[in-house]
């Protein structure tokens, strides 16, 4: 009897040895150890899940041997303590987790600031950074009062990545500064919705608070949704609260300008693609360096960003990330109680938008590559 309790006792030694021994939440001084590195902003399980189904299936091919490595403030909103788990429980040996806890706010954001060395180190270790899409950044970053329909969530994580976006490029707010960027100006960072945002807010531009109030003076839901698809940027079915099933975003298409970026993605094609739209906010003034590359079709909302300065700078404020638009396993309900649901890949194949969108991530990792 004895013996048996110590071969079971052993044998629960070595299983949280095997499973639980991985260290998922390293320093910065631990994390500068390691080899080249993609960092991702806001490791929620979601967007670990996110990046992983892209790369795992080579929609995103970045290349070669790398570390991944999530940054977040303890500050967040968000349960973070989850994400470690889910890379402990999916043994994700090359993922770790970077907890920021300096104390941030408005007014020493983009100078240096107690973050300056940590975000240095970082930026010097990796080849690459991702901001993610999120809720609405506090306009008080922007020098702006908050609009009624603007809900401040999460403002730890945006004055976290909007210091970090004005190390990396810099901004109108302090022309002095020498941004990171400056010593590898082919480093890519690739921001999505609310990561176009943070790139322009980070560089002293500002945003529209509501596009339906602000752009087209819509007033409610269903104005909006009276209103021609071209111009609604999310789905405002979801306001009724009829049927929780429903996807929260649209979908639209973009145009963009000729012989650049987007064009060379689609090969010239005359089809504009049809994007994921999840957002109420956009660019207003923009930051310093950045230019639009693509807009809506009216051409009032800036669908896309680049940099003058730094080429594998790019902001998208639509969503090529969700794994619904290439697993065509997954219906997608635009309405309330639709009876036949499609995926992305039904309604929008080839030069409707799915080729469009693997065009996309060839090129980023194309940009993430580059290390090798």
């Amino acid at each position: 009897m004895r013996i048996s309790f110590l071969l079971v006792l052993a044998g629960i030694i070595l299983y949280c040895c095997t499973n639980q021994g991985i260290k998922y939440k390293v320093t910065v001084s631990e994390a500068s150890t390691w080899g080249p590195t993609v960092i991702l902003m806001n490791p929620t399980v979601k967007n670990l899940k996110t990046f992983a189904y892209l790369t795992e299936n080579k929609i995103f091919p970045i290349e070669g041997k790398y570390q991944v490595l999530g940054v977040y403030h303890v500050k967040s909103i968000n349960n973070y303590e989850s994400s470690e788990k889910y890379l402990q429980s999916n043994k994700m040996e090359n993922f770790r987790l970077l907890e920021i806890s300096d104390s941030l706010q408005p007014q020493s954001l983009y100078k240096s600031n107690s973050c300056t060395e940590k975000f240095r180190s970082i930026f010097r270790q990796s080849r690459g950074i991702i901001f993610f899409g999120g809720p609405d950044i506090p306009p008080t970053c922007y020098n702006a009062e908050t609009l009624l329909l603007t809900q401040v969530e999460d403002p730890y994580r945006h004055y976290l990545e909007l210091s970090f976006l004005f190390h990396l490029t810099g901004g109108n707010q302090d022309t002095t500064f020498v941004p990171f960027l400056s010593e590898d100006q082919r480093y890519p960072i690739l921001g999505i919705c609310l990561g176009m945002q943070s790139m322009n807010v980070a560089a002293g531009g500002t945003l529209y608070q509501d596009i339906p109030t602000q752009i087209y003076n819509l007033e409610t839901a269903e104005q909006v949704l009276q209103s021609i698809p071209e111009i609604q940027h999310r789905n405002y079915h979801t306001n009724f609260g009829t049927d929780n099933d429903l996807i929260w975003n649209s979908f639209h298409t973009i145009s963009y300008e000729k012989k650049g970026f987007f064009d060379r993605l689609k090969g010239g094609a005359s089809q504009l693609p049809f994007v994921w739209s999840s957002h109420h906010q956009c660019v207003r003034d923009l930051g310093k360096d950045y230019f639009p590359i693509a807009w809506s079709t009216d051409g009032k909302v800036v669908e896309a960003i680049a940099h003058r300065n730094f080429p594998n700078v790019l902001g998208v404020q639509f969503h090529p990330e969700p794994q619904a638009i290439y697993d065509s396993s997954l219906k997608l309900n635009q309405v309330p109680f639709e009876k036949s649901p499609k995926a992305y890949s039904e309604m929008y194949s080839g030069n409707l938008g799915l080729d469009f969108h693997l065009q996309f991530w060839k090129e980023m990792g194309e940009r993430f590559s580059r290390f090798n």
